[in-house]
């Protein structure tokens, strides 16, 4: 058996948690370093949806309404989701010609992407909280989901074609099982930051909640869902059959990105690591402004 203390297991850069009342397993992003994408990061995750499988095999004693059925990947961080890939990893193995290293980290994204989606073994319904912003990869694992809600504070984007690259992790398949491929392709090559309340209306975000209040809603929303349960899944079944993703079109896809990153010319390396210093610049202001007011307090 499993045995996680008080309902909670803290990893290097996730922690797992059991919402019982939910019936909802919990991984909220720890980011210990910069927010992004870290093989650590990768490497907790598949642990996590590991110990979920487990979890969720040990539960088939317990009787349905008792079940864990819910997946919520949120943030602990304010004010982010998580801001993409790791630009710093990206630069190192092109620059060196490293196709296998990246290869590999791509493939462990696509797989636990996948993993998400289809809800593993037990079909959960998966459900991203988003309550900050969320760039590149970060944006590709909220859509990695059966629900998206997010805070009107939150933002949204795809900044890769600022470097030549596209979102490669899933984005356009997830984005066009709830969106025309048109406007997935124009939101996806336009660059912009978009916020929360315009995705709503484009219909990428399912449920949109005042700054906040993205728990709340979260509750309120698995709380309307476990009083009409079988419809809900029944209609998560029926999208997935309409608009299936498979593993095989996911890999195909990430394998393209590579062949587009190992290939990026030095002008394109230069500008990503332009973003990469800006990201690591805000960012070590915003621990410094946590440092002073802690210190403060």
């Amino acid at each position: 058996m499993i045995s996680i203390i008080d309902n909670r297991m803290q990893l290097d850069s996730i922690e797992l948690g059991i919402d019982r009342s939910h019936q909802a397993i919990r991984i909220r992003f720890l980011h210990p370093g910069r927010p992004v994408i870290t093989t650590r990061f990768l490497e907790d995750l598949q642990t996590a949806q590991d110990l979920m499988a487990t979890l969720c095999k040990q539960d088939q004693a317990l009787p349905s309404a008792e079940r864990l059925r819910y997946l919520v990947m949120s943030s602990r961080l304010p004010g982010v989701y998580c801001l993409g890939g790791d630009l710093g990893l990206f630069l190192e193995l092109i620059r060196s010609g490293d196709r296998e290293r990246l290869t590999a980290y791509a493939h462990t994204c696509m797989e636990i992407a996948h993993r998400n989606l289809s809800g593993g073994d037990n079909k959960l319904c998966t459900i991203s909280l988003v309550e900050g912003e969320t760039l590149g990869g970060g944006f590709e694992m909220a859509l990695a989901a059966d629900v998206v809600i997010a805070e009107k504070r939150a933002r949204f984007g795809f900044p890769e074609t600022q470097f030549g690259l596209f979102p490669g992790m899933g984005a356009f398949s997830f984005l066009a099982r709830r969106i025309s491929p048109a406007l997935a392709k124009r939101l996806i090559t336009s660059g912009n930051i978009y916020t929360a309340a315009e995705l709503y209306e484009m219909g990428v975000v399912d449920l949109l909640a005042d700054d906040g209040k993205g728990e709340e809603m979260l509750h309120h929303y698995i709380k309307r869902r476990q009083s009409r349960e079988g419809g809900y899944f029944a209609v998560d079944k029926i999208m997935a059959e309409h608009s299936p993703i498979s593993r095989a079109e996911l890999f195909r896809i990430v394998d393209l990105w590579v062949d587009t990153a190992m290939e990026l010319p030095e002008k394109n390396l230069t500008m990503m690591n332009y973003l990469l210093k800006a990201q690591s610049k805000r960012w070590e202001r915003n621990e410094e402004i946590a440092t002073v007011s802690k210190l403060r307090a």
